[in-house]
C-alpha cells in the first residue's frame, strides 16, 4: 500500500509545561477547536483543528515549540492590530494576509539584449520545458522574460494552480497549446499571435502542446508565488468574461480575428491585445508592423518596462550602437536612453510589451 493511500491524518505536535493556559489561548484567543482530550481527570494532551490544520497539545512533551502563520483576511482584525502572538508555551503565531499583494523589489534598469542564437541563457525547467532567459538580470527582479519551448508535445503535466503576480502574460510564437481558466468557459487553443492576460489569482490549467511548442511569458514581479489548488475542477460551470481577478480581467486575444490601427509612431501599425483596458493601463502588449515608414522618429520613455521581441522581419535598434535584430531577438530599453528603430524590413513584425501603458 502507498503512503498516499495509508495514511489517515497528519498533525503539529507542540509541546507545553502548562496544558490548560495553552489550550485556552488556542481556543479563545486563535479560534482552534477541541476534537479530544485524555485523561478526563488529569489531562496532558488536547487534540485541536481549524483553519486547515490538527494540533496536538502535549504536557511536558520534548521539542521546539515552533511557528504557525495565520493567512487571514483582515489580520488587523484577529488580534487587535498585533501581527505576532507568543503562546504561553512559547509557539509564535504569525498573523498575515491571506491573499497579499505581490512584492515589487525596486528596479534598476538595464540596457538588455538576447540574440535568439544565444544559449548562454538557456536552459531545463519543469514538466520537460525548455527555457530561454530574456531578461537575466530581472531589472532588479522586478521582471522576468521567459521564451519557453515543449519539444515533444502531447499530454502537460500541469494541475490547477494560480500565481501572486502583478502581471503575467503568455504569447504563442509556434506550434499550439491547449488551455483552460477559471470562469473563461470550455477549454481552447492558443495559436501563434493568440496571447492571454493571465490576472492574479485565476485558476488555470495546461492541457496539452504540439511538439515544438514555444510562447513568450513576462511576469512582475520575477519571483512570485505559485499556488495549486486541489479543490477546483475546470472547466467551471460559470462563463464570467467580465469577472475581476485582483484589479484585472482575464483576456484571451486572437490573432486571427484582431483589427490593426495606429501606433504611437505614425507610418507604423498596431494590433492591439485589448491587455491596457483589462489591466486599467498597468500594462499594454501590442504587436506593431511597419505601414509605410522604415523608420521610428529618436525617443525614450519614463516607465518601467519596454521589451521589443522580433516576431518575424528585420530592423535595427539604435542607442548608444545599432544593433541588427532578427527574429527571435530581444530588447530591452531602460527609460531615459534616446532610442530609435531603423531599417524595418517590410515583413518586420514586433511584439512590444510595456508597463506602464
Amino acid at each position: 500500500m502507498s503512503t498516499s493511500t495509508n495514511v489517515r491524518a497528519a498533525e503539529v505536535v507542540l509541546p507545553c509545561a502548562e496544558l490548560e493556559p495553552t489550550l485556552a489561548f488556542f481556543l479563545d484567543a486563535l479560534g482552534f477547536r477541541l476534537d479530544a482530550i485524555a485523561p478526563a481527570d488529569a489531562p496532558r494532551t488536547a487534540l485541536l483543528s481549524g483553519h486547515g490544520l490538527r494540533l496536538r497539545l502535549e504536557r511536558s512533551g520534548g521539542g521546539a515549540p515552533g511557528l504557525l502563520r495565520l493567512r487571514c483576511d483582515d489580520p488587523a482584525r484577529v488580534a487587535g492590530g498585533a501581527t505576532e502572538l507568543v503562546a504561553p508555551n512559547g509557539t509564535r503565531v504569525e498573523l498575515v494576509p491571506a491573499e497579499p499583494p505581490p512584492g515589487l523589489p525596486p528596479l534598476v534598469p538595464e540596457l538588455v539584449l538576447t540574440r535568439a542564437g544565444d544559449d548562454a541563457h538557456r536552459g531545463a525547467g519543469r514538466a520537460g520545458m525548455r527555457y530561454r532567459d530574456l531578461i537575466p538580470g530581472r531589472l532588479g527582479g522586478r521582471f522576468i522574460g521567459s521564451q519557453i519551448g515543449i519539444v515533444a508535445g502531447g499530454p502537460v503535466p500541469d494541475y490547477v494552480h494560480y500565481h501572486i503576480v502583478r502581471f503575467q502574460l503568455i504569447y504563442c510564437l509556434r506550434g499550439w497549446v491547449r488551455v483552460v481558466y477559471e470562469d473563461q468557459g470550455p477549454p481552447f487553443e492558443l495559436h501563434p499571435g493568440d496571447c492571454v492576460l493571465q490576472p492574479p489569482h485565476i485558476r488555470h490549467r495546461v492541457l496539452e502542446s504540439s511538439p515544438g511548442l514555444e510562447v513568450l511569458e513576462v511576469s512582475s514581479p520575477a519571483e512570485h508565488e505559485t499556488f495549486a489548488d486541489h479543490a477546483l475542477a475546470l472547466p467551471t460551470a460559470e462563463l464570467r468574461p467580465e469577472r475581476d481577478f485582483g484589479g484585472q480581467r482575464f483576456v484571451r486575444h486572437q490573432a486571427a480575428s484582431a483589427r490593426w490601427g495606429d501606433w504611437r509612431f505614425p507610418g507604423f501599425a498596431a494590433r492591439d491585445t485589448g491587455i491596457a483596458a483589462a489591466t486599467a493601463k498597468i500594462a499594454d502588449v501590442r504587436v506593431v508592423r511597419p505601414h509605410g515608414a522604415d523608420a521610428t522618429p529618436v525617443a525614450q520613455h519614463d516607465g518601467e518596462l519596454l521589451l521589443w521581441f522580433v516576431l518575424a522581419g528585420t530592423v535595427t535598434w539604435s542607442g548608444p550602437t545599432a544593433e541588427s535584430l532578427a527574429a527571435g531577438d530581444c530588447v530591452v530599453v531602460p527609460p531615459a536612453l534616446p532610442h530609435a528603430l531603423t531599417a524595418c524590413s517590410p515583413d518586420l513584425e514586433l511584439l512590444e510589451v510595456r508597463l506602464p501603458a
